[in-house]
């Protein structure tokens, strides 16, 4: 029997995976017919998802997987970076454990056989779920879940915005900071993600804010106004004819032109 996480954690997992892009429409009538279920358990799924900010509802347009601002961008690296540094910063008090040390080493051997192949999907999922892996290693489930969530916004991120980060850039990052790690250097691991996420963030092609009012400003700007009649060139008085000066002759647009 299909349940709501289940479905969830598929619609998750696709995310991570880039094979749902942003706005991608999830149809109830259709989820329930994939998975074999309800439309009741497919609204249950879509509406935790809703909850955890991976997709939105429209009354007319249905379900759809959310397509980030560039102000949520921003502040989903943010968030991920207070999460990551503070697992990180923590862990000055305590080193982690050789068995987490080694889960950590089979998540990034699973990184380079994807790399190695050709399942770009299973390789952007590995290298998005590193940093699931690494709080579920330091021993918080919670924060896990929370930061599996914001991968998943920033793995929307990414390919709404375009990224341009290398995805051997990204794990050779994720081999360093584990080294740090196995030596106890929490200090270096720490700048070491905080290095990883920015250059992560800085591969995003963000524009600059545009101003939501310019094209009304532009339509609203004052009409230019005609000049003040003062201001206005006087036309220069007519010269009356003088009695001496010679008639023109019988062609009609020399005359014309003389009194013009």
């Amino acid at each position: 029997m299909t349940t709501a996480t289940d479905i969830s954690s598929r619609i998750m997992e696709a995310v991570m995976a880039q094979k749902l892009a942003p706005g991608s429409r999830l149809g109830e009538q259709q989820l329930a017919m994939l998975f074999d279920c309800s439309r009741t358990i497919v609204r249950e799924a879509l509406t935790r998802l809703s909850t955890r900010g991976i997709v939105t509802v429209s009354a007319r347009r249905g379900w759809y997987v959310v397509e980030p601002s560039e102000h949520e961008a921003c502040e989903a690296f943010e968030a991920r970076r207070v999460i990551e540094l503070g697992l990180l910063h923590q862990l000055k008090a305590r080193a982690p454990d050789k068995a987490a040390v080694r889960q950590l080493k089979n998540h990034l051997q699973r990184e380079k056989a994807a790399l190695a192949g050709s399942d770009v999907g299973l390789r952007t999922y590995l290298l998005g779920d590193f940093h699931v892996c690494l709080a579920e290693c330091l021993g918080n489930a919670l924060l896990a879940d929370t930061l599996r969530d914001f991968t998943a916004r920033t793995t929307l991120i990414a390919m709404l915005y375009q990224s341009s980060h290398d995805a051997a850039q990204s794990c050779d990052d994720h081999v360093r900071i584990v080294e740090a790690l196995e030596r106890g250097d929490i200090a270096r691991a720490e700048a070491l993600m905080a290095e990883h996420l920015g250059t992560v963030q800085a591969a995003l092609r963000l524009q600059a804010p545009a101003d939501p009012l310019a094209e009304l400003r532009d339509a609203l700007a004052p009409v230019a106004q005609p000049l003040p009649r003062a201001a206005a060139k006087k036309r220069p008085a007519r010269r009356k004819p003088n009695p001496s000066t010679p008639l023109p002759s019988d062609d009609g647009s020399a005359y014309l032109g003389a009194l013009l």
